[in-house]
């Protein structure tokens, strides 16, 4: 890697943990950087290993802190590890991101809100709702599971917008002008 493309890569994996340390200090708001990450790191780092290592590692971090201070439960159960796989998955969606604008990161950043909640919320019907008995196992035990997630996905869309635009915006700011040939110069 020449000396600029190093750069680059410091900087999105510095957005990245900073973006996870926030999960935790918005604890428990729900105000949750892991799509924004996920989508951001998928589109812009082009090491595939390190686009899935970065928000997989930065959401692991916050999840011990999270353990370790006793703020929440760190680790809770197989709709965790699901949400885990979900994580990985917005991060391979991201990889088909060719033109990043205003409009392809908000396209990608509300799809993959929804693709969450679908997800997340199924895996905790399938995996913990056996386990905690919340919702009867049936059909209106699933659409009640999906009711129940209904303010965590309006809140999880204006997270992942939030974070998506922090983290795309910041990133071709500090490349605008931070690496531009005039700053360099």
């Amino acid at each position: 890697m020449n000396k600029q493309s190093t750069s680059t890569l410091i900087i999105a994996a510095l957005l990245v943990i900073i973006a996870a340390l926030s999960r935790v200090l918005l604890y428990p708001d729900n105000f949750s950087p892991v799509i924004g990450m996920a989508i951001f790191a998928g589109a812009i780092i082009k090491d595939k290993r390190l686009a899935f290592a970065l928000p997989l590692f930065a959401m692991f971090l916050s999840d011990v802190i999270f353990e370790v201070s006793g703020i929440a439960d760190g680790f809770w159960g197989w709709g965790q590890l699901v949400g885990y796989c979900i994580l990985a998955l917005i991060t391979v969606i991201a990889f088909s991101m060719k033109k990043i604008n205003v409009f392809s990161v908000a396209g990608y950043s509300i799809g993959s809100s929804l693709l969450f909640f679908f997800l997340s919320n199924s895996a905790f019907f399938v995996f913990d709702n056996p386990i905690y008995h919340t919702y009867t196992q049936d059909l209106s035990g699933y659409i009640a599971t999906l009711v129940g997630g209904l303010p965590f996905l309006k809140t999880g869309i204006v997270a992942d917008l939030v974070y998506s635009t922090v983290l795309f915006g910041t990133y071709f700011l500090v490349q605008r002008f931070a690496f531009s040939k005039k700053a360099v110069a």
